[in-house]
């Protein structure tokens, strides 16, 4: 197969033209020019190269006038010195080339070729903020694949890491890399991957990493996330050396890491860069609060509209005082008004925010206890259960959390005791039954795994001889 795809230079500039259309967008770029003594033209796009490092290629290009070349191939590879030259063996190969940034040149007797250049528009590395630890790198992904690949890299300095780039979607060729360790990896993962991959035949990926994550495993209405999401590199780097796959979507400033069980879900950088039993200590406290943030409101409540089954000791945990409003609407709308402040936050321009907190939260609360709409005891278990939410690490996680509260509450509220313990039973056998990537979701909890568990709840020195996570089936399970 050869990279000639045109009879002349003159038919290539034509293609090109067509395709893109002349004089038509701003961005598109076709310049003649000479490597030495061959004329070519140089088609890409001004916003996805690397304009100072294009300029000094074409000043070192002597802008001669040509001689007849016999050999116009080899002329081009002795005289074009430049990084990283790519033949191009199909017309779709060289229009994607030149759409994903990199420069297109076309020779005089049609050869066709891409050479490397890109330089995408985007942030520089930062800390992201939904993901902070007290000590530690303040590094984070950007919505450019080749620096947050780079980011990787600089942390494992291996041969075997790997970066398989794809292109997903007909229309849009958004750019997707599979990274994974090769000699941890566990084959059939990374094939079954792939073959989801060949599966997907859509206009376009406009929303990266989530759009992904639906058609490889046909989410549906499954409320709970079925990979972690991590701006970290650091994350992502300490899943790598466990055999997990990493998937890196251009555009998107977070990679999604799998397979993962629940308790992935629940873990954070900060565990690790403090000592192992103040770790363990915050790896507790984010699992109680994980369980609190379920099951702590439909408790209450269950508590509260039957007082008969409190102890003495605790009846104090009632309703002191009457509303207008029946309790169980008290709590559906105090949490869904904490969702409307929560999306209020996200709208509202950060000098702002704080002032509109303020109000909403303080003002409007404290009036609605003083007519009487709300009692002074709803508002506060819903807000001790919001600040729970907020504990869990995974915002995915935390929005599945308030959906289960939510159908637990009402069940509670439906059938009383019955309802609670029934409805925290479906809860259970849902999570149960999950089985991503055929991985159980409740891992090493159901089925049991006692040393698995034992380290999922401990927070083990980093000089013990570990074993990488079973689930994930990587070639070397010794570290």
């Amino acid at each position: 197969m050869t990279n000639q795809l045109f009879t002349s230079l003159e038919e290539g500039r034509k293609f090109c033209e067509d395709q893109f259309g002349k004089n038509v967008s701003f961005d598109l770029v076709m310049q003649d020019v000479y490597i030495q003594e061959l004329p070519a033209l140089l088609v890409y796009v001004s916003g996805l190269v690397d304009n100072a490092n294009l300029a000094n290629m074409l000043v070192h290009l002597q802008h001669n006038h040509h001689d007849d070349i016999e050999d116009e191939e080899a002329y081009f590879y002795a005289h074009f010195n430049f990084q990283s030259i790519t033949p191009s063996v199909s017309t779709e190969k060289f229009l994607l080339f030149v759409l994903s940034g990199q420069v297109g040149i076309i020779t005089k007797s049609g050869f066709a070729y891409t050479t490397e250049f890109r330089s995408y528009p985007g942030r520089n590395p930062e800390e992201p903020d939904n993901e902070r630890v007290i000590r530690g790198s303040r590094d984070g992904f950007a919505e450019n694949i080749i620096i947050n690949a780079s980011l990787i890299r600089r942390r494992i300095r291996s041969p075997q890491l790997r970066f398989e780039l794809q292109q997903i979607s007909t229309m849009g060729k958004t750019d997707v890399a599979v990274c994974y360790m090769n000699d941890l990896v566990n084959q059939e993962h990374l094939e079954w991957i792939k073959k989801r991959f060949e599966q997907i035949h859509h206009d376009g990926l406009t929303m990266a990493d989530k759009s992904l994550e639906e058609w490889i495993f046909k989410q549906k209405y499954n409320p709970v996330p079925f990979v972690r999401y991590s701006e970290r590199p650091d994350i992502v780097a300490a899943h790598l050396l466990e055999g997990h796959i990493a998937i890196v979507v251009d555009t998107s400033p977070s990679v999604m890491l799998m397979p993962v069980s629940l308790f992935h879900l629940l873990m954070h950088a900060e565990e690790y860069r403090q000592a192992p039993l103040i770790g363990t200590v915050m790896r507790g406290l984010r699992y109680m609060a994980a369980f609190l943030s379920l099951f702590l409101l439909p408790f209450w409540y269950l508590m509260a509209t039957n007082p008969e089954i409190l102890p003495d000791k605790i009846d104090f945990i009632g309703v002191s005082e009457e509303s207008h409003i029946p309790l169980y609407l008290q709590l559906v709308l105090a949490d869904i008004g904490i969702e409307f402040l929560r999306i209020a936050a996200i709208h509202t321009p950060s000098p702002l925010s704080t002032a509109m907190g303020l109000i909403a939260g303080i003002m409007i609360g404290d009036i609605a206890i003083n007519v009487g709409l709300f009692t002074g005891e709803a508002i506060l278990y819903t807000a001790i259960t919001a600040l729970l939410t907020f504990a869990i690490p995974h915002y995915e996680l935390s929005i599945s959390m308030k959906v289960f509260r939510q159908l637990l509450l009402a069940a509670t509220a439906i059938f009383a005791a019955n309802g609670f313990f029934l409805g925290s039973l479906a809860i259970f056998l849902y999570l149960y039954a999950l089985r991503p990537m055929q991985i159980p979701y409740l891992w090493p909890l159901v089925p049991f795994f006692p040393k698995a568990f034992a380290r999922v709840m401990i927070r083990f020195p980093m000089s013990d001889d570990a074993l990488r996570p079973y689930i994930v089936g990587s070639k070397k399970r010794k570290r």
